[in-house]
């Protein structure tokens, strides 16, 4: 009880700053943000992929909104809190099961291993950043399922237990896809420990292997579909073919095993190239090795049992995101947080052969925490603060448009205009410039007070992309430079391309209200509010008017 006290007092601490940080990245993207699904059921937001994920937003959008991110963090890091028990009674089980030290240091080993998971600064992305909760929870339904696994009452599996296991795995499916590499973990557990190094308890929990068969097909069919739609990932990428990013991902996986052992340079995007040829950016070195290292922890299996396993383990989870489905991002420190508890037992085989006093090895592990805990209290500052955050990357990755061109939009939010206008530009020389860098490019210079820039590159954007979004904030512009007649051509264009567009009608009756037209200005006000009724602005206007 003790030190699952110490361990959340520790994770509060730790994962403080980022409690109350503002949405980031892909957050803003999701459906608690997004007007179509503020008033739709619970049955509207699980229609799509990763249902049970989308019902954990529901419930915190249900409770809280979407103006007060506190309660979506304290979700992701109370589940944190719980994968860690989780990992350590997995952990607990293992190394009883592998004979590793005594009674004293296998519980050492098994609370430095959950404190390893709770508190180590590659972590921070899956925990403090919202949209990874598909993470944090889809993990958590894959160590249920795993818990439940190691300590059923009998070696054979019994149909009961079978179920639990594969109905809390299949919540973890629907979390996130990457849970199905579960059933790898459990052969291999099967192999490594039941009795050990055969196949007759793969044999023995035929009822549990037979069944996730049978949910497997429909489950992997549903998977299929989703890769080939997807636009960030699947077979369907026309710029990153399946054996280009097997490639990277032979390099990928050497650089997730180096944060894990030592955590430096860490980045929220990083510029990671692609291995267009397995001659290209030492992908063939990198195969070289990862080949090595499979056949070293497969010939000393038996004398290295608990680092061949964790190793092989690690693979396994690796696998869903590291091996031939191609995904925009190469290389994203949340795609640790499954593997970790194979990197950790890869840890803790190491530590086990260090034959010193349990004082001793506590203290030691000890400081270790204290080491992880505050490098993770320092990334989790940088998610309070987005523009830190961005800058962060910007230095560790300065040719990649995209963390500068978020830099430049966090700028813009914290009213830093003239910043926000050079780091939009400084983008512009690494991407062409695309529909959505032009409209925020002309939004920082309209915060910065300059009318005719803002005009040019809001243009620009029409003429890349023409719609009702772009034409409106043009007409925006013309009012608040006092050219009304002008705001009223624009906000007309406008209502050309999307009549239903509620913002036309906020900034037309902004426009009438300013013309001293107040009958007209409550018209386009209520007809705003008849697409939106939360349009602030037509609320504001019509409070304004006393309509």
């Amino acid at each position: 009880m003790v030190a699952l006290l110490a361990a959340v007092v520790a994770v509060f601490e730790v994962y403080g700053p980022a409690l109350h940080g503002p949405w980031f990245f892909d957050d803003t993207q999701l459906p608690y943000m997004l007007q179509q699904f503020a008033d739709a059921p619970l049955k509207t937001w699980m229609a799509g992929v990763r249902p049970i994920l989308m019902a954990s937003f529901w419930l915190n959008f249900r409770q809280v909104g979407n103006e007060d991110t506190y309660p979506y963090h304290m979700v992701n890091v109370l589940l944190h809190l719980l994968n860690g028990v989780l990992i350590y009674l997995a952990i607990r089980k293992i190394l009883q099961w592998s004979g590793s030290g005594g009674k004293v240091s296998r519980e050492v080993l098994a609370f430095f291993g959950a404190g390893l998971f709770l508190l180590h600064p590659v972590q921070a992305e899956s925990v403090s950043y919202v949209a990874s909760r598909s993470e944090t929870l889809s993990v958590f339904f894959g160590l249920a399922s795993f818990v439940v696994f190691l300590y059923r009452r009998r070696n054979e599996i019994a149909f009961p237990a079978a179920m639990a296991v594969l109905g809390l795995l299949a919540l973890g499916l629907l979390s996130k896809e990457h849970a199905a590499a579960m059933i790898g973990v459990f052969l291999l557990t099967d192999y490594f420990w039941n009795p050990g190094f055969s196949v007759s308890g793969i044999r023995g929990n035929w009822r549990l292997y037979i069944l996730a068969v049978i949910i497997g097909v429909p489950a992997g069919w549903f998977v299929w579909r989703t890769l080939s739609s997807a636009a960030t990932a699947g077979f369907g990428m026309k710029d990153l073919t399946w054996y280009q990013y097997m490639f990277s991902q032979w390099r990928a996986l050497g650089d997730y095993f180096r944060l894990f052992v030592l955590p430096t340079g860490q980045n929220l995007d990083y510029d990671f190239p692609i291995s267009h040829s397995i001659l290209e950016h030492g992908a063939l070195f990198a195969l070289a090795v990862l080949v090595a290292a499979i056949g070293a922890a497969w010939y000393f299996r038996r004398r290295f049992a608990l680092i061949s396993y964790g190793f092989f383990v690690a693979l396994i989870l690796f696998g869903p995101t590291s091996s031939v489905i191609p995904i925009r991002d190469l290389l994203v420190e949340r795609r640790m947080y499954l593997p970790f508890v194979g990197l950790v037992l890869m840890a803790l085989g190491l530590l086990s052969l260090w034959k010193a006093p349990p004082t001793t090895l506590a203290a030691a592990l000890a400081g270790v925490l204290l080491v992880e805990g505050a490098l993770a209290y320092q990334r989790n500052l940088l998610w309070n603060d987005p523009v830190a955050m961005w800058s962060d990357s910007v230095a560790k990755s300065p040719l990649k448009a995209r963390p500068r061109f978020q830099l430049a939009y966090a700028e813009y939010l914290a009213g830093r205009c003239p910043e926000s206008v050079a780091e939009f530009e400084r983008t512009s020389h690494l991407q062409r410039p695309a529909y959505d860098l032009l409209v925020d490019w002309a939004l920082a210079y309209d915060c910065a007070g300059d009318f005719n820039k803002a005009v040019e590159k809001m243009n620009q954007a029409a003429a890349i992309e023409p719609s009702a979004h772009v034409f409106s904030q043009i007409g925006m512009e013309f009012a608040k430079a006092g050219k009304y007649p002008e705001a009223l051509d624009e906000l007309e264009q406008a209502a050309r391309y999307d009549p239903n567009f509620e913002m036309i009608y906020a900034y037309r009756g902004g426009v009438f209200e300013k013309l001293g037209n107040a009958g007209r200005a409550a018209e386009e006000y209520h007809h705003a509010l008849q697409i939106d009724p939360r349009n602030q602005m037509a609320l504001d206007g019509l409070r304004r008017l006393g309509r």
